[in-house]
């Protein structure tokens, strides 16, 4: 008989606040494991913590829990664990941050999976049932007395059409996913040096069919959809085959996905994202330094980038645009510089994230040899938090300068200029010009795009500001740092370690 009939998959809730803080919109490892205990009769639920609280009392019923987490989300998913163990049931942990950090894991699980968990987790199942050990359980990391056992890796999985559907149906409060998650593909071709997803899921492009990808979509029938590859156009002659299959078979709600720059060179591409209700895409542009962008090895220029925020405007597409502050080229006038960029060229939204030292990184490495890190306090790994001695400027100039530019972007100013600044009249004008030549599907979406433009600006505005204020104490911590390196005579630190 089955040892494990329930298992529960938890997603823990993510720290701070940003320009999406409020959409419900889960990641898909859970989901994807709960449709294969689903398929082996397994009872599952799902809880992702920041859009549904935990039913502890359901948690508490269970044979087996999982809890997926990323950096700045493990301090949550350790202490939901602790709190499992104590009642007795056995722990898995996974996700990106435990894969490189498996022994810190296991002081508060029973077991870690490193890298794709689908089947490591299947057989770590089967050999509690039968009780057989686990050693020759790819993955798989876990304890015997006091000795910790790494397991050899396991292999990416090539056939990702081997795989079944995630299941969203799993998860609890799922009516307030409005925005349907799919997944095309796995791994990176590029290599920017901060990431991890080659680390995790390697830089071989593996996709899954067009066939399966379709008939996803016309199972979920989705009212949106976001692709969540981390580059949905890395194979431009597949994403055109994806979007042209899409039209023939009339699946075409309004999507978004993750590109770079380069998408906006291939016309053809830009045409079918516009004919298949592409509504936003979200750019890594990184930093408008030339330096900057060489040194995280983007391979594109700063007209390359004004020059796709232009492509994709004339398409009717919103751009989000994802900037990294805090590189060793980076200055404070670099920092002013990119976020004047932003402005110029009307991106939408924008995130000014920090660059973040992940655990499994060559940046974290080198980092961490040059004894730069501030801090290994997690839950602040979330990209809005200095967490080194930048180069060029202090760790406490780093941090007011990414707020400032945050503050700058998302001000009443900005919102203003929306409602009444120069750029209405240009937009009235196309308005116009739409109507009079009968165009009443594009002035829908002129002025659909044109709201929803407005609603994040403005609410980019509330969240700032609540952010500035829920880390306060954070703020003055880097300032006094600043002070006391200042009085030493300084321009680096050594680690500190955690705050006290």
């Amino acid at each position: 008989m089955s040892k494990i009939k329930k298992v529960v998959l938890i997603e823990p809730e993510p720290p701070g606040y940003h320009v999406f803080s409020r959409i419900a919109l889960p990641r898909l490892g859970l989901p994807l494991l709960g449709a294969m205990l689903k398929q082996r009769g397994i009872e599952v639920s799902i809880y992702c913590q920041g859009f549904y609280g935990i039913d502890y009392s359901d948690v508490l019923s269970a044979d087996l829990v999982g809890i997926s987490t990323t950096t700045s989300t493990a301090p949550e998913g350790y202490r939901i664990a602790r709190r499992v163990r104590e009642a007795g049931i056995p722990v898995v942990m996974g996700g990106s941050h435990v894969s490189f950090l498996a022994e810190e894991a296991l002081q508060h699980a029973d077991y870690c999976v490193r890298g794709e968990g689908e089947y490591t987790f299947m057989e770590l199942i089967d050999a509690i049932d039968s009780g057989s050990g686990f050693s020759g359980i790819r993955g798989l990391s876990y304890k015997v007395g006091d000795e910790t056992r790494h397991n050899e890796p396991r292999e990416l999985v090539q056939d990702l059409d081997s795989l079944p559907f995630p299941d969203l149906s799993l998860i609890r409060g799922r009516d307030r996913i409005k925005l349907t998650p799919i997944l095309t593909s796995r791994g990176c071709p590029h290599g920017c040096n901060f990431c991890s997803v080659i680390r995790m899921f390697g830089r071989a492009y593996r996709q899954r069919s067009i066939d399966s990808v379709v008939e996803e979509l016309e199972y979920l029938q989705p009212p949106s959809v976001f692709f969540y590859d981390d580059n949905f156009a890395a194979d431009k002659n597949r994403t055109k085959q994806l979007l042209e299959r899409m039209l023939s078979r009339g699946v075409t709600p309004p999507w978004t996905a993750q590109v770079r720059v380069d998408a906006a060179k291939d016309r053809e591409l830009l045409d079918l994202m516009r004919r298949t209700n592409c509504y936003v895409v979200y750019i890594g542009f990184e930093s408008v330094n030339p330096q900057t962008l060489k040194e995280f090895n983007k391979k594109q220029s700063v007209e390359d980038m004004a020059e796709a925020v232009r492509r994709f405007h004339d398409l009717g597409i919103m751009v989000h645009g994802m900037f990294v502050f805090g590189a060793d080229s980076d200055d404070i006038e670099s920092l002013r510089a990119t976020a004047e960029f932003a402005l110029k060229n009307q991106i939408d939204t924008v995130q000014f994230l920090m660059l973040t030292p992940l655990p499994g990184t060559p940046y974290f490495d080198e980092l961490e040899r040059q004894g730069r890190l501030l801090t290994k306090e997690w839950h602040l790994y979330d990209g809005q938090h200095v967490l080194y001695q930048p180069a060029k400027m202090s760790p406490y100039e780093l941090q007011k300068e990414t707020f400032k530019a945050m503050k700058r972007f998302y001000s009443i100013y900005e919102c203003i200029k929306m409602l009444c600044g120069p750029e209405v009249i240009k937009f009235a004008a196309k308005v116009y010009w739409n109507l009079l030549r009968g165009r009443w599907r594009s002035v829908r979406w002129q002025m659909h795009t044109r709201m929803l433009r407005w609603f994040y600006r403005a609410y980019g505005h509330v969240l700032i500001r609540r952010f500035e204020a829920a880390n306060k104490d954070f703020s003055d911590w880097i300032k006094a740092f600043k002070q006391r390196t200042s009085a030493l005579g300084v321009k680096t630190q050594p680690s500190l370690g955690n705050r006290q």
